[in-house]
């Protein structure tokens, strides 16, 4: 009996030893694709398991851009679970609304205003991370403080919401206030993705879902390299590049990934202060969630 034990012990001993090996494989994968790159690349990786976590300067705190439109909707759609709003509820968007030189898809298909409803402007702010549609949902909402001030009454500290894209596209510097840390983008979809009742409706956690599902940016991204067909749920943020200092300062990508098996991983990349090129930074992410999948995807195939 004694002796079965001890076997057993060192079973799981080699068993946890190679699993924690392997994750180390991973980091340095990782820690491979952003060596000697003129940016600062920030990584937090989770899977089902409390094992299952890689990060890379995870717990620094770093700009969101459009990636904050996902927290804003989880909030506008908590909103609509208390009954305050509804997906089908008409808004009307007026010309005055329609902020010049921001990314606006809503802007670009109706110059002269328009009457949309919280479900259509949902989808553009998320699939198209439409920044006028994202400006109208936070007025609707009190303004940015709310989103923030959700997720703090929720236990998460390390996120700040404290200005629309409005005031975010107009001034470099203030891009910095809404800030996130890998770390806490991950724990906010794994909450969403596992513990789906949490925070919203199961209705309104499926149109999120959904939505997320078909989002359209950042296609070069953790999409990149994924096999076709991969169920990828993401969201994106881009600054663009400082025609001054050449410096872009956030290309970011959350999101959870489905597996062949039915399991899943949350990821969130975020790259900062990056010198190298679009392409260089989007490679970057791509690869990170190339090295990732592959790595969920051979413990799979080993099992």
């Amino acid at each position: 009996m004694l002796k079965s034990t001890y076997i057993i012990i060192i079973i799981f001993f080699l068993s946890f030893t190679s699993y924690a090996q392997n994750m180390d494989g991973l980091q340095q994968y990782i820690n491979q694709i952003i060596t000697g790159k003129n940016a600062l690349v920030s990584v937090a990786i989770s899977g089902i398991s409390q094992n299952d976590t890689v990060g890379v300067q995870a717990s620094q705190r770093l700009p969101m851009q459009s990636v904050f439109k996902f927290p804003l909707a989880i909030v506008m759609l908590t909103e609509i679970d208390k009954g305050n709003f509804t997906l089908d509820q008409k808004i009307e968007i007026t010309k005055r609304d329609l902020t010049p030189e921001i990314w606006s898809p809503i802007r670009d298909k109706y110059p002269d205003g328009v009457t949309l409803t919280l479900r259509e402007i949902l989808e553009y702010t998320i699939t198209l991370s439409d920044n006028i549609g994202c400006d109208v949902m936070l007025k609707l909402l009190g303004g940015p403080q709310k989103v923030e001030q959700y997720f703090a009454k929720q236990g998460f500290k390390n996120i700040s919401i404290k200005i629309n894209e409005k005031t975010m596209q107009s001034n470099w510097d203030k891009q910095f206030l809404n800030w996130c840390t890998p770390q806490e983008m991950n724990n906010i979809l794994k909450i969403f993705y596992v513990n789906k009742n949490n925070l919203l409706s199961m209705s309104m956690y499926d149109f999120l879902w959904s939505t997320m599902k078909s989002t359209n940016t950042g296609l070069n991204q953790i999409k990149g390299q994924l096999p076709a067909g991969t169920v990828v749920a993401h969201k994106t943020g881009s600054s663009g590049r400082n025609k001054d200092t050449g410096v872009t300062a956030a290309l970011n990508d959350v999101g959870i990934v489905s597996l062949p098996n039915g399991e899943y991983f949350v990821i969130s990349i975020f790259v900062t202060n990056s010198k190298e090129s679009k392409e260089t930074n989007e490679r970057m992410i791509s690869d990170i969630a190339k090295v990732t999948w592959d790595y969920f995807t051979g413990i799979n195939n080993r099992n």
